[in-house]
């Protein structure tokens, strides 16, 4: 029989216990998929893996069963049942998967956050911010405490996938309130940061969008900075405060993941790739390749396709190269 959208809710049954089930039903084999939801995804991992590449975009992640940590800039940020990661913008990182068999695999949720919701929200009278002095512009990943006051809300949206017809309806006044906890959860300086429009944080996040839409063309950091109305020694610093690299750093990573996606997607060369996303010179690229990904441009690619790794996880999750 299977089971009712309200099941979860049975007292024997913990938060995260309902939330292994619904997802461990739905992603029977190891990998990524999404959901009839908007921006919710689910994760199955077998086995603890090394740190591999991704990009994290502004979202929560929650683990029903396992454990992972998020590695950026060299710090590490573990989480598992009792604890979320959060992200509050587009960030290059490096996910690994610490606990996970096949007889308990890591189960988990990804979902992602509108920063025009949590702007909003935090700029509304009746919400106001925590107490104590104000935060420090700081790296843009955090941990938190996953409370039931937060995995309610959470356990509602999930149930709405026995119910497809109720989720145009339901899932944005949930997802709206998912936002409102996070706000008032002990991450709420984290994400605040960003939302204010009139911040640091904010400014970093519309040059970022910028250079993911301009990964290609040639940069000059005095150029981006000017943009977001900053100099260029505050840009620089903040920049590098909130996603543990450079500009510079930051858009070779781009480069380097999109001629990845080229070659493995689109079957381009590894010379067609470097020079559709920017690069002169093939050598160069093979070597910042290299350093990124742990192999050159052809052998890695050949190792996603013959299936030793699975390029969904491979393209999941920061390997930092200095300049």
């Amino acid at each position: 029989m299977t089971p009712g959208p309200h099941d979860t809710l049975a007292p024997s049954t913990s938060p995260h216990e309902a939330m292994a089930r619904i997802i461990g039903a739905r992603m029977p084999r190891m990998g990524d998929c999404d959901t009839p939801i908007a921006g919710l995804s689910f994760f199955r991992r077998d086995a603890p893996a090394p740190p591999v590449v991704c990009m994290i975009e502004p979202s929560i992640v929650l683990v029903a069963q396992g454990a992972k940590q998020m590695w950026v800039g060299g710090a590490a940020y573990p989480y598992d049942t009792s604890r979320f990661l959060v992200t509050s913008l587009d960030m290059p990182a490096n996910s690994e998967v610490r606990s996970a068999s096949a007889a308990q695999p890591c189960l988990g949720m990804v979902l992602k956050l509108d920063v025009r919701t949590l702007a909003e929200l935090a700029a509304q009278g009746s919400l106001q911010p925590p107490r104590g002095r104000r935060a420090e512009l700081g790296v843009g990943v955090g941990i938190g405490t996953a409370t039931p006051t937060l995995l309610a809300p959470i356990a509602r949206l999930l149930d709405l996938l026995d119910e497809p017809d109720a989720i145009p309806v339901l899932a944005p006044l949930i997802h709206r309130e998912i936002h409102y906890r996070l706000l008032m959860s002990d991450q709420s300086a984290k994400l605040r940061q960003i939302a204010a429009v009139d911040g640091q944080g904010h400014r970093i996040a519309r040059a970022i969008d910028w250079l993911k839409l301009n990964y290609a063309s040639p940069l000059r950091v005095e150029d981006l900075a000017g943009r977001v109305q900053m100099s260029a020694p505050t840009f620089h610093h903040h920049f590098r405060q909130l996603t543990a690299m450079s500009p510079l750093q930051y858009q070779k990573w781009l480069r380097l993941n999109e001629a990845r996606r080229l070659m493995l997607n689109e079957h381009f060369d590894a010379a067609t790739a470097a020079f559709k996303v920017g690069y002169e010179s093939p050598s160069q690229f093979s070597r910042e390749y290299s350093r990124l990904f742990g192999a050159p441009p052809k052998r890695d690619v050949e190792v996603l396709r013959g299936g030793t790794a699975s390029p969904a996880v491979a393209a999941h999750g920061v390997s930092s190269s200095s300049e």
